[in-house]
């Protein structure tokens, strides 16, 4: 009885890893698939309801599938080896929700901001989590290649099957001025556009890492859809972050100033120009439109509503798109009042969290990656993976000059910007290793430079 109960309990320990295995890969494609796809695919503009600003903020099944997968994946992480990941750094972390939490309960809309807080830390988790849902490197490439391909797969069938939909059309009442333009199963051509670089590095690495024909082709999808959608920014931003990401990769002394200075720069120039009217026409001079697509008004307008409450702000998502704000009658002297957000997510934050607020968000994303950059070990340090992470992470902060884009719980580049920043935490203080290649021997998925190197295993 001994021995066949001995015997039994390997081949139990081995069914019970490869479902643990299985599960995770499943989940990682199921979140993906989730805030590239959602649930709501192919939403037509031509309605009224666009323009009611309560309208879509709410949908029960969305929110039952977004709890059922972090409840699903806050489990996984809590039972896997590297659970002390989840969350961190947790004592900064802490002291800047609860600073959102502060400044939503004095706001006039406290419960906007506390849901909009709970559902910014739901998101944090499961990006530092969802690393540690492939079993190895490769995995996690040919789970991405998969996801991404898919994604790719149901934006073109919208172009084909559904171009009505996946089309803009005049007929829009907001926006038909961008009719003929691309937007996929996307709402809008920028969300399209901004998917699509990020799709593109996701090419680029899958190339290298699992399937060159795999990565060719995510590489050759997705920048055809880009130019279609018309997003000049975003067409622009995807070979100026390659060529910025291999000087930040290969000039040490340069990594500072290029992140820096780049948010400095940009911001300077964009939402600088449209306050202080000389560095306007110095913009207009150079040939670049000043208004940044008519994003002037917006900034100017946010200005001087910042003026107002520059240490608290307005609560957590509780400025744009409030009824107050929309049918205040503010339209008979700017029509930003009825903007959907600010159009440059530095100023939203401090728009809505107070100086203080951005402040901390600064330091989260941009002093904490460029600290854990500095700590990568030479081999890491180059690795495609790295790469990767790096690639997301610029374009994200410079992107975030034009775009709201920070704390969004359900957005797809804030959550793949999330996984940048916890993948290259993880890989300044650890690795992700491929599994073993005799049957014999099991690598962990996750284990320490020492331990990695123990194991024969290959950094992630």
């Amino acid at each position: 009885m001994t021995e066949i109960a001995g015997s039994a309990a390997p081949g139990l320990a081995d069914q019970t890893d490869r479902l643990r295995r299985a599960f995770g890969g499943f989940l990682f494609v199921a979140i993906f698939l989730h805030l590239w796809i959602s649930l709501t695919p192919f939403v037509d503009l031509t309605g009224e309801a666009v323009l009611d600003p309560s309208a879509g903020k709410s949908n029960a099944l969305n929110q039952i599938v977004a709890l059922l997968l972090f409840a699903c994946t806050l489990g996984y992480g809590l039972g896997h080896p590297m659970r002390s990941a989840i969350l961190q750094p947790r004592a900064f972390l802490a002291v800047l929700f609860l600073w959102f939490f502060v400044v939503s309960l004095i706001s006039a809309h406290p419960m906007l901001g506390i849901k909009g807080v709970v559902l910014a830390v739901m998101a944090t988790a499961n990006a530092s989590i969802y690393l540690l849902l492939p079993n190895s490197e490769r995995q996690f490439a040919k789970l991405l290649g998969i996801a991404t391909l898919i994604v790719l797969a149901v934006s073109y069938y919208g172009i084909v099957f559904k171009p009505t939909l996946a089309i803009h059309q005049a007929s829009e009442l907001r926006e038909p001025m961008n009719a003929g333009l691309w937007r996929g199963h996307f709402p809008h051509k920028n969300s399209a556009a901004a998917a699509m670089v990020i799709a593109s590095f996701f090419g680029f690495y899958v190339l290298h890492a699992w399937s060159k024909l795999a990565g060719l082709a995510i590489i050759g999808l997705s920048f055809v859809f880009l130019v279609h959608t018309g997003g000049k920014t975003s067409t622009a931003m995807l070979p100026a972050i390659l060529l910025l990401a291999w000087v930040f990769e290969r000039v040490r002394f340069l990594r500072i100033p290029i992140v820096v200075g780049g948010i400095g720069l940009f911001n300077l120039l964009a939402v600088g120009s449209a306050v202080f009217r000389p560095l306007g026409d110095f913009v207009t001079q150079l040939g670049v439109d000043a208004t940044f697509t008519n994003r002037a008004d917006i900034w100017r307008f946010a200005f001087s509503a910042l003026a107002d409450r520059p240490l608290t702000g307005y609560g957590f998502k509780s400025f744009w798109q409030t009824s107050e704000l929309v049918y205040s009658g503010g339209s008979v002297e700017t029509w930003a009042v009825a903007a959907a957000n600010g159009h440059n997510s530095y100023l939203d934050i401090a728009l809505m969290t107070g100086l203080p607020g951005l402040v901390l968000t600064l330091i989260w994303i941009i002093v904490l990656p460029l600290r854990s950059i500095s700590r990568l070990g030479p081999a890491v340090e180059h690795s495609h993976l790295t790469r990767l992470f790096i690639r997301v992470w610029l374009y994200t902060i410079l992107n975030a000059v034009l775009e709201s884009l920070f704390f969004e719980g359900g957005d797809l580049l804030w959550f793949t910007f999330l996984v940048a920043v916890y993948g290259l935490s993880l890989q300044s203080s650890a690795a992700l290793t491929e599994v073993a290649r005799p049957k014999t021997r099991r690598t962990p998925a996750h284990a320490s430079r020492a331990e990695a190197s123990r194991l024969d295993g290959e950094p992630f």
